[in-house]
Formats: structure tokens, C-alpha cells, sequence
């Protein structure tokens, strides 16, 4: 094994990379930049430490402008966008590399309902399907290499995963660290195991510290935050900041332009603290969102925070300068809730207090993962005995729980690991059929709030749980990481009656037909209506359109009048392309609606 990151320059503030730019090589709108990224890294670091680092970062930056691909102006949002994810190898057929695979997929099944494709770490790792990395700046041969990641970037904006948290104890930068090779010194976190670390944050219940010895002799004790594999980075060392910097250029030279920033409410650590939300990971962030925006104007940083809502959206900072998107991650358990429960009240409380700070920041609309459905987000939304149900039911479905340990040591419950599919299946369902109505029905709600839908492929595809690989590979997140034979889904999603055909020709109808509504767009108007509790319900206004939708969360028919406001007594269903009596309305069990003006004639006439 390579001992070192291929590709990677290997930028030490002590090495060839420490010199400073001129400043008069610089034009004033550099030189302007090169004084915000100072003024960011001089809370960090030393001056003279964050004099070099900041130089070094803009003569990157101008370096990549000149080679960073489709450089365009930044095309704002839509309801056209929407974003699917997946592994590179989730699909795959003998004689292809699976990114060749996935590359046929999306171009035949989906190119007219996805805009973004998020292709999770394809990089070569020791553990945690990807996220342990052992070098970032190469694609896992089995899956392909990083031309077929720059074709795959010619027909849809691709999303990568920048794990800046840690990195993979058998990575080429771990074994020089161990060798104590210059620049690498610093890398990871070393913690008397006497420190008082009683107040940290843990999303694991394995140990914080992992003992590891070093080349010449020396036992030390790192902080490891999810697991012994994965060696937590040390970003009080400017050297590992301009390390992964040197990653993230590497990156947009590839053709990508949005950042999922994996874990990064753990980056900066200290004693003494929560080691969570830090400042000094806020400082992180506006330096990263400076640099990607430099390079491409319409780059856009996804922050990855699983924690309660208002911790969560502490990550759009001003509405400028942190996150343009955060993981709406008290959609998932909330919306299960309200499905469990048959019951939307909570939900649409919620709901209703959703803002973002600007017209550059949205939320990413999802229900389900690679990684388990979070529970922390339901921290003082839900009553301790809500959970308990909520548990009950995952178990009762095949599911597994995951835990953490809490700042009294005791274990707590961290996530479900459990296919969307089957957390909301029930005992009044009595069949295939009725669970992929309910399902859909749960699926139009990401598409009907304000921001982007993120929809993962096993739900697309109507995956089930994948019990067998819990079994072979003894993690509970094997679950819903099932890989699947590409000829094999395209069969079962052509043929009528499979379950596989019913979901995806049921959520790529909506996907597509959400993409048509411009009231949908993630910065129109958002009014949540409190109809019947059974009915969860929004009203999406734009000067193009006004929407009416509504889905249903239980098994039973029900017969009800829909507001009128800002529609006409006869509404049209864009779904079903009905006309719709607004006075007297029967919802079917798990049925959707989105209703705007008239009836089918005017709006037959309108096209």
C-alpha cells in the first residue's frame, strides 16, 4: 500500500508550499479575498501561521479557477431540482465497473426526475462503507476511476462526500503520522487518558480514545469519535487544514460542485467542552464556503449535522456564509411519527415554524439514508413514551437500534436502522399494494415542503429490509445497503406486478411531476393548514402558481371541504389530473393531492 496520497500536493507550512503570494501578483479582488480568508484562519491559528496558510490558499484558489470545469454563474434553485442518492456500487452488472453501471441507470431510468446525483464515498476505505477513507484522492478501482466521475458530471451536478472528520487508521497519512514524517506530526488528536472528557458529545458507544503505538516506541491515546478505524483529524495543526484543503480543490478540478460535509459538527475539539458546534467548526465552514464559492460561483455546501432542529440550522450561519443547504433531519422520525400515529398535529407544528435566512440557503428534504432514521431530532419535540411506540414498531418490522452513549454513560437511543418502507409498514396493512400507497404517501411530503428532495435509490427502487446482510456482515446499517443486479431491477421495475414496479413508477410520476410546479420552487411561500389532524396539508404560492397539497397519513377514508383561498371552487389535480370539488373532497386512504386553480378543461386549455 502506498504509503502517502497520490495526487495529493503535500502541503506543510514547514514545506516547498510555505511561501507567500506577492501581493502585487494578485488583482484587488484577490487580494480582497486573500484578507477574508486571513481574518478567518487568524482566529484559528497564529498570525504568522495564518499569514502563510491563508497565501497558500489563495494562490489554490486562483490556480483553480483557470482549470475548474462548466464554471457558470450560480442558477439558483428550482423545482426542478432534486437530488438522488447512492453508492457507486448499489447497481451493478459482471463485465462494467459499477460507475459505468450507475452511469446507465440514471441516464435510462432517470434522467427526467433527478438533477443531482450524491454518490457516496467511492474512495478506497478499511470500514464503514467508505467513510473511513485511506486515500482521498483516489477512486476505488473496483468502481471505476475519475474519468467516469467527470462523464457522470456532464448530465447531472454531482454531490461527493468531503470526510473531514477523520481518516482510516491503515491510510497512507495515519502511517506517516505514526512514523512521525514531517507535516504529519500533527495529525491526529493525542488525549491523556485522565483528561475529563465527561462532557463530550458521543453519537457512539465506542470508547472516544483508541490506543495506538507509534514507530519509535510511543503509546498514545486518540480521540476516535466513531470507532477505533477512524482517526479523528487535527485541525489545531494548519498543516491538516491545508491537507484536506489540498482534497477539496482536488475535487472541484473533478467536476464536482456540491460538498456533502460529512460529520462536521465534531471538527474541532477541545477538553473541556461539548466537542460539538464549536466556533472554531463554524470558522471551518465559512473558510470552505469562501474557497468552493471562489472556484465556482455556483458550488453549494451541504452540512451533515444529525442533532435537534434548532442545533441543526445553527449551520446556515448569517444565511451567507456557512451552509447553503442542511439535512432536514427532523423529517424522517417526525414524519414516521405522524404516520405511526395516524396523527399530523406534531408534524404540522413543525412544520410551520421552517425558515431559512436568505434566498441562498434551503433546506435537503429527505426520509431515508445510507445510515439509519436519527432519533436525536425528536429531542423535545416528542413525549419519551412516543419513542418507545416508535421502537416498538421498527422491531416489530425486522428493524435493529442503534445506540449512543449519553453524558451519564447510559445508553440512549441514536437511530433506526430500518428501510423506510418497512418503519411504516403496519398491522392494518394488508398487502403489497396498500404498503407501497402508504409508503408513497409518505414520500410526497419532502417533495411538497420548502428546499431540495434528497431521495435515496432503495427507496426509489422499493427496497426491503436487508436482513441477510445484517446477518453476513454484523451491522445493523447493512440494512438498507443491499446491492442489487442492475438487470435484475430493471426487470422487476418494468413488470406490473412486483412491489419494486409499483414504488418506482408511483414516486418517478411524482418526482417528475413535482419538477413542473413552480410553486414547489424551494423559495416559494409556504403555508401550513391545519385541516384535519389525519390530513397533512401545505398551500406553496409563487406568482406562476398556487398549490393546494394534501396526502392522508391514515388507512381510512375520509370526506372533507379544502380551503378555497387563492383557489376556485373547482380545483385540478396536477397527480391524478382530476377535477376536484373543493366543498366536498373523499381522500382515500394514504391518497395525495395536489390541487391548483380550475378544472381540467381550463387547465387543458392553459397548455
Amino acid at each position: 500500500m502506498k504509503r502517502s496520497l497520490l495526487n495529493v500536493r503535500k502541503a506543510s507550512l514547514a514545506g516547498e508550499y510555505s511561501r507567500n503570494i506577492h501581493k502585487n501578483t494578485l488583482t484587488v479582488g484577490m487580494q480582497a479575498l486573500e484578507k477574508q480568508i486571513q481574518s478567518i484562519l487568524s482566529s484559528l491559528y497564529p498570525p504568522e501561521e495564518a499569514g502563510k496558510a491563508a497565501g497558500l490558499l489563495v494562490r489554490w484558489i486562483d490556480e483553480a479557477r483557470s482549470l475548474s470545469p462548466n464554471r457558470i454563474p450560480d442558477p439558483g434553485w428550482s423545482s426542478r431540482d432534486i437530488v438522488l442518492v447512492t453508492y457507486a456500487d448499489t447497481l451493478s452488472r459482471k463485465g462494467q465497473y459499477p460507475l459505468q453501471t450507475l452511469s446507465e441507470f440514471l441516464m435510462s431510468r432517470c434522467e427526467d426526475i433527478v438533477s443531482t446525483i450524491h454518490v457516496l464515498p467511492f474512495f478506497p476505505y478499511s470500514s464503514d462503507d467508505g467513510f473511513a477513507v485511506e486515500d482521498f484522492s483516489s477512486v476505488n478501482p473496483p468502481l471505476g476511476s475519475w474519468r467516469h466521475i467527470e462523464r457522470l458530471s456532464q448530465n447531472f451536478r454531482i454531490m461527493a462526500d468531503l470526510v473531514l472528520n477523520h481518516v482510516s487508521s491503515r491510510s497512507g497519512w495515519f502511517a506517516s503520522y505514526l512514523k512521525g514524517e514531517e507535516g504529519f506530526q500533527n495529525l491526529a488528536i493525542e488525549v491523556s487518558p485522565q483528561a475529563d472528557l465527561s462532557r463530550i458529545v458521543r453519537p457512539r458507544e465506542t470508547s472516544l480514545l483508541t490506543p495506538f503505538v507509534k514507530a519509535d516506541g510511543t503509546r498514545v491515546h486518540l480521540w476516535t469519535t466513531f470507532g477505533p478505524d477512524q482517526v479523528d483529524l487535527n485541525y489545531q495543526s494548519p498543516d491538516v487544514l491545508l491537507k484536506m484543503m489540498d482534497v477539496l480543490f482536488l475535487y472541484l478540478r473533478h467536476g464536482i460542485s456540491m460538498f456533502r460535509l460529512d460529520a462536521v459538527a465534531y471538527l474541532w475539539k477541545c477538553s473541556g467542552s461539548a466537542g460539538i458546534h464549536l466556533k472554531e467548526t463554524h470558522a471551518l465552514i465559512k473558510l470552505i464556503r469562501l474557497i468552493v464559492t471562489a472556484v465556482r460561483k455556483d458550488a453549494i455546501l451541504v452540512t451533515e449535522t444529525n442533532v435537534p432542529h434548532e442545533e441543526n440550522i445553527q449551520y446556515f450561519g448569517d444565511g451567507e456564509d456557512e451552509a447553503h443547504l442542511v439535512y432536514n433531519f427532523t423529517l424522517p422520525p417526525l414524519l414516521l411519527h405522524a404516520f405511526i400515529y395516524g396523527d399530523t398535529r406534531t408534524l404540522s407544528r413543525w412544520a410551520s415554524t421552517l425558515r431559512t435566512l436568505s434566498g441562498h440557503t434551503t433546506f435537503l428534504n429527505f426520509t431515508a439514508s445510507h445510515d439509519g432514521i436519527g432519533v436525536r431530532p425528536l429531542e423535545g419535540i416528542v413525549e419519551p413514551d412516543e419513542l418507545r411506540r416508535i421502537i416498538r414498531r421498527i422491531r416489530e418490522n425486522g428493524g435493529k437500534i442503534s445506540y449512543r452513549r449519553d453524558f451519564n454513560g447510559n445508553r440512549v437511543p441514536y437511530e433506526l436502522n430500518i428501510t423506510y418502507i418497512d418503519a411504516l409498514n403496519g398491522p392494518e396493512t394488508r398487502n403489497e399494494a396498500d404498503l407501497a400507497r402508504r409508503f408513497l404517501a409518505s414520500q410526497s411530503v419532502p417533495l411538497i415542503l420548502p428546499g431540495i428532495p434528497a431521495v435515496y435509490i432503495h427507496s426509489l427502487l422499493g427496497s426491503r429490509n436487508w436482513l441477510e446482510g445484517v446477518r453476513q456482515r454484523g451491522i445493523a446499517r447493512a440494512i438498507n445497503r443491499e446491492k442489487l443486479d442492475m438487470d435484475e431491477v430493471n426487470q422487476a421495475t418494468q413488470c406490473s406486478d412486483s412491489f419494486r414496479f409499483r414504488v418506482f413508477q408511483g414516486l418517478s410520476k411524482m418526482l417528475r411531476t413535482r419538477r413542473e410546479q413552480p410553486a414547489l420552487d424551494p423559495q416559494a411561500s409556504c403555508e401550513v393548514l391545519k385541516i384535519d389532524p389525519r390530513l397533512f396539508a401545505v398551500r406553496r404560492s409563487c406568482p406562476q402558481q398556487t398549490l393546494l397539497a394534501v396526502v392522508n397519513v391514515t388507512y381510512q377514508n375520509w370526506i372533507t371541504s379544502l380551503p378555497a383561498d387563492g383557489i376556485s371552487q373547482k380545483g385540478f389535480c396536477v397527480l391524478n389530473k382530476k377535477t376536484i370539488d373543493m366543498n366536498r373532497v373523499e381522500i382515500g386512504p394514504h391518497e395525495i393531492f395536489w390541487i391548483q386553480p380550475g378544472c381540467l378543461e381550463e387547465n387543458s386549455n392553459e397548455k
